[in-house]
């Protein structure tokens, strides 16, 4: 980690717990709704809108740097798809590093895995069976992806549900030897998706497991604490650290779940482990902080 990055980031927490400046440290910024899949768990491919311009991205980059971003998630849909003219994901990778620290990307991992991202995160939500029931015919093209990608940061990111929960332990196994680490969060119902919910008693009991597959050297890559936390979301929550840029161009600051959901109390069932991490590391819990730094190459 730079100095200059260390230096920024003792501003911030400063500034946000000294003297009310609440700004956003990183953005998840969706590109576009189309995908090449059809996931039952997703609520994004059935809601068609069109793409994010590339002149919008272009005013939105020093936009969100000025309001304290420093972490930018590109997000789809799937944001490999995304082209305007000749412009294409590749060149708002290019831009988009000019500002930030760190640049990423989540993808379904169906199409080459060949950007310049700091980060790829590829969804991967069970063995074979599992995975193409939840997300179609998918699974042996993006192992083929992970295996014949250069990529020197590739994630694993898995939804827990209630379908493939039990299979959870024997997955991180397979992925182990073929990612550089992997994150979890668990379903949320939208309402267009199928109720894959698991019972608190299911999430915790899976919970345990991967804290102990964590310990045991397996690349589970939150913390423990994220995870202990998880299992009754008894975390609190710093939502302003996080915004969001709508495929209109619309900027939240807040939580992801801001004007994507009908739920009055989303987070009664949130269970987004990068919300949860984030906002322990920003109360400084040391886990916390290293997870982030092992994962984004800062904090």
């Amino acid at each position: 980690m730079k100095f200059s990055q260390v230096m920024y980031l003792a501003r911030y927490y400063v500034r946000a717990r000294f003297m009310n400046d609440k700004r956003p440290i990183l953005a998840g910024m969706k590109l576009t709704h189309r995908c090449t899949l059809k996931c039952r768990q997703c609520p994004y491919w059935q809601r068609p809108v069109p793409d994010l311009g590339w002149e919008r991205i272009i005013e939105m980059l020093p936009y969100l740097r000025e309001q304290g971003v420093r972490i930018l998630i590109l997000e789809g849909g799937e944001p490999l798809l995304w082209k305007d003219g000749d412009r294409t994901v590749h060149d708002i990778i290019r831009e988009a590093r000019n500002y930030f620290f760190c640049v990423g990307v989540t993808t379904n991992g169906t199409l080459p895995l060949d950007v310049g991202a700091d980060i790829l995160w590829v969804s991967i939500d069970g063995l074979p069976e599992t995975h193409n029931s939840l997300r179609g015919e998918s699974f042996d093209r993006i192992i083929e992806n992970i295996r014949k990608s250069q990529h020197p940061k590739i994630f694993a990111n898995i939804t827990i549900n209630r379908i493939n929960h039990k299979e959870i332990p024997e997955l991180i196994k397979f992925l182990a030897p073929l990612v550089r680490g992997i994150t979890i969060q668990f379903f949320y119902p939208y309402p267009e998706s199928e109720d894959l919910l698991l019972t608190w008693e299911e999430r915790a009991a899976i919970l345990d497991k991967l804290i102990q597959m964590k310990r045991e050297g397996y690349p589970v890559s939150d913390s423990v604490l994220a995870l202990e936390k998880l299992k009754h979301n008894t975390w609190v929550c710093e939502p302003w650290m996080i915004a969001n840029i709508e495929p209109d161009g619309t900027f939240n600051q807040g939580c992801y779940l801001q004007n994507r959901t009908t739920d009055n109390n989303p987070c009664r069932l949130c269970g987004f482990a990068a919300h949860t991490e984030i906002s322990l590391a920003y109360q400084l819990h040391w886990s916390a902080i290293m997870a982030g730094k092992d994962i984004l190459g800062i904090f």
